[in-house]
C-alpha cells in the first residue's frame, strides 16, 4: 500500500512539474489599462457623450463577460445541457424590463403626450416565425448572438471574427433590401399593442403571466435533467 501511495505521489509530482508556469498578466492588464484610459481621455475632449458610450461599453461588455449572460445560450443550453439558469436570466431581464417600459409609455400616455416608441412595434406575421427560425439556426451555428459574439472576440476567440464578419454583411443585406421585405411580407400581418386590446395594466400583468408561466416550465425542466442524470 505504501509502494502505491509512492508511486501516485511520484505521478502526481510529474504532472505538477510538466504544468507550465503561469505567466504573470498584471503587467498586461497595467498596459491595457493605461490603453483605455487614455483612449477615454481623448474621447472626453471630443466630446462628453463619446466617454459616456465609451465607459458604458466598457461596463456592459464587462458584465456580459463576467455573467456570461448570452440569448443563444438561453435557448440552446435547455437541450444540450438541461441547464436553464440563463434562461431564468433572461426571462426576469424581460420581465423587469416590461415593468419599465410600461411605465415610462404610460406616464406618457396619462399626460396625454405622444407614446414613445410606437414606431418599433411591428406587424406579426409568417415571416416573423420564418425569420425567428433562420436567424434563432444561425445563432447556434455562429455560437453566439451579437453580444455574445462581441464579448467572444474579447476574450480571444478568433473563429467568432468570422461570424461577425458575416453578420455584418448580412445586416447590410438585409438593410439594403429591406424595403421590399417590408412591402412584400411583413406589412401584412396585424400590429398588436397589449394595453389597446386589454388596458394597461392588463397587458403588463397578461405580459407578466407568460413570463412566469415560462419561467416555472425552464425551472421543471431543469430539475427533470437533474433527476434522470441522478437515476
Amino acid at each position: 500500500m505504501t509502494e502505491g501511495i509512492t508511486r501516485t505521489s511520484s505521478r502526481a509530482s510529474a504532472r505538477g512539474g510538466s504544468r507550465r508556469k503561469k505567466k504573470n498578466q498584471i503587467p498586461i492588464a497595467l498596459i491595457i489599462f493605461v490603453v483605455i484610459a487614455g483612449i477615454g481621455v481623448w474621447l472626453g475632449f471630443k466630446g462628453e457623450n463619446l466617454l459616456l458610450y465609451w465607459v458604458f461599453g466598457l461596463a456592459f461588455g464587462f458584465i456580459l463577460q463576467r455573467s456570461r449572460f448570452c440569448f443563444t445560450a438561453s435557448m440552446r443550453d435547455p437541450y444540450l445541457t438541461n441547464s436553464t439558469s440563463v434562461t431564468r436570466a433572461v426571462l426576469i431581464a424581460f420581465a423587469i424590463t416590461s415593468i419599465g417600459f410600461t411605465a415610462i409609455k404610460y406616464g406618457y400616455f396619462a399626460n396625454g403626450l405622444a407614446i414613445p416608441g410606437q414606431s418599433y412595434i411591428a406587424a406579426i406575421s409568417i415571416a416573423t416565425c420564418v425569420g425567428a427560425l433562420m436567424f434563432g439556426i444561425g445563432m447556434v451555428i455562429a455560437g453566439g448572438c451579437a453580444s455574445g459574439t462581441l464579448m467572444r472576440i474579447g476574450e480571444g476567440f478568433w473563429m467568432q471574427v468570422i461570424a461577425l464578419f458575416f453578420f455584418v454583411v448580412g445586416s447590410l443585406w438585409g438593410a439594403h433590401d429591406f424595403g421590399w421585405w417590408k412591402r412584400t411580407f411583413i406589412l401584412g400581418g396585424a400590429k398588436v399593442f397589449m394595453p389597446d386590446y386589454l388596458g394597461w395594466f392588463g397587458g403588463l400583468l397578461a405580459n407578466l403571466l407568460i413570463i412566469a408561466v415560462i419561467y416555472v416550465i425552464a425551472h421543471k425542466w431543469e430539475n427533470r435533467g437533474s433527476n434522470e442524470l441522478s437515476h
